[in-house]
């Protein structure tokens, strides 16, 4: 990644090693911004946020992308039960304490406190597996067809070599922990994301156009659950790896977005 230097390092949280890449950290006036902490979805790593990194290191952010469990160098436990949500939430708590962004010098605690993590940018990406109803067959791919403008050979290589040493465990049981899933937040079903949100979603992406979703989007739905729901933009030209195929504008929406608190 060019710009801001990405440094990588192990850090031990909730039981298994994480791998962290961070970049910036001290704003133009030598005083420290707010930690932005990236979590990728799947299938992805740390590295389908290098852009944002580089975007908000430059203007003296503490940029925090890890591995979740199962992805890249992160530990990948053999235990399908190891990946419900409930373990990448104890990750991620994990994480910012073994991090000490509650006391980091020069920063007011509260602004790192996970009381009041407002600077969290959550970007959940799905997948969608062959099923039964497609006859179990693979879609026929053409070796040849030309990548799109957002993905260069470099960034392929990057997710294929990282997949490959870990035969993409995590992938696959977080998907086998979905009904799971399911019944362990049943407690929570009526609860509110009391948070500061902004939701950016592309206009092609095929979650957005599921029946029903748009309507939950614009018609108060999504309010009613997100109270403290701000913005919702809509990325024309943008698919499902929004972050990656509109960096600049993702970017700049996130900028903006923590920028005011």
């Amino acid at each position: 990644m060019e710009g801001a230097a990405v440094r990588h390092r192990t850090v031990e949280a909730n039981g298994i090693s994480m791998h962290v890449a961070e970049a910036g950290g001290e704003g133009a006036e030598g005083n420290s911004r707010p930690a932005v902490l990236f979590l990728h979805g799947f299938p992805e790593l740390w590295y389908s946020w290098r852009h944002q990194l580089e975007h908000l290191a430059a203007r003296g952010y503490r940029c925090v992308a890890p591995d979740l469990r199962g992805y890249g160098d992160t530990t990948a436990p053999p235990e399908v039960s190891s990946y419900s949500a409930f373990h990448v939430v104890g990750d991620v708590v994990g994480l910012l304490d073994a991090l000490c962004l509650d006391k980091e010098p020069g920063v007011a605690e509260k602004e790192f406190s996970p009381a009041n993590a407002r600077y969290i940018v959550r970007q959940i990406l799905c997948s969608r597996f062959t099923s039964e109803a497609d006859g179990g067959k693979k879609p026929e791919v053409d070796d040849d067809s030309p990548l799109p403008p957002w993905l260069t050979e470099a960034d392929v290589d990057h997710f294929a070599s990282a997949f490959e040493r870990t035969g993409f465990t995590g992938g696959i049981n977080y998907y086998r922990n979905m009904d799971r899933n399911w019944d362990l937040a049943a407690p929570w079903a009526d609860a509110k994301v009391r948070v500061p949100t902004k939701f950016i979603v592309g206009d092609g992406d095929l979650t957005y156009q599921y029946p029903g979703i748009k309507d939950y989007i614009h018609k108060g739905g999504f309010k009613a659950d997100v109270p403290l729901l701000e913005d919702v933009v809509v990325i024309p030209g943008a698919g499902h790896f929004i972050q990656q195929e509109k960096a600049d504008e993702v970017s700049k929406h996130i900028y903006d977005f923590i920028s005011k608190f």
